[in-house]
């Protein structure tokens, strides 16, 4: 029976001629989690003389910030007809028609949204069209422009931002308004 170099040795063996001949390459391929031998394809290399190929390593951990769901729709990009949920946060600079339910809404300058929007901050740079809820703060830039029914907690409008629409604030009981004859009754929304 011939033995050929690296095919009947021992691990530590094949360690000591590889380091001997070759000190720059990797150490030869380890047993295998599963079977316990080295792989076929190792073992060739090995054969072959030439280095083995190293063993992957595992992906380094998420952070939180990397665990966090994003979703950005580029420019020139158009997503019709979508449910968009469980998003972190979304970046508009293409157009959407869509339903949905984020923590944080960007919509660049370029970017334009038409339906139905439920967020806790919403930045509008572009274009809204629909209807919108916001949570927390609705902040619109100079090149905003929103429109339709929009329900807020806080709303910053830069000067140059537009806002049209049916509009009021989230969570208060409706105010009371003064009646010429001295009643009080609820505003209608």
């Amino acid at each position: 029976m011939l033995q050929r170099q690296g095919l009947f040795t021992s691990r530590d063996e094949r360690q000591r001629r590889e380091s001997a001949s070759a000190p720059a390459a990797p150490p030869a391929a380890g047993p295998t989690e599963t079977t316990g031998r080295t792989s076929e394809s190792a073992r060739a290399e090995q054969a072959r003389g030439a280095a083995p190929t190293p063993a992957p390593t595992p992906a380094p951990a998420r952070t939180d910030e990397q665990a966090k769901s994003r979703l950005i729709v580029g420019p020139d990009i158009k997503l019709k007809s979508a449910e968009i949920t469980d998003c972190d946060t979304l970046v508009v600079e293409g157009r959407i028609e869509a339903t949905l339910d984020a923590r944080v809404m960007q919509i660049a300058e370029t970017g334009t949204i038409v339906g139905t929007v439920s967020v806790d901050i919403a930045e509008v740079r572009g274009h809204f069209e629909g209807e919108l809820t916001v949570r927390k703060t609705l902040v619109i830039h100079p090149t905003g422009r929103v429109s339709g029914k929009i329900r807020y907690g806080k709303v910053v409008i830069e000067e140059g931002g537009e806002i049209t629409g049916e509009i009021g604030t989230l969570g208060a009981a409706k105010p009371a308004v003064a009646l010429a004859g001295g009643q009080r009754t609820a505003e209608s929304a």
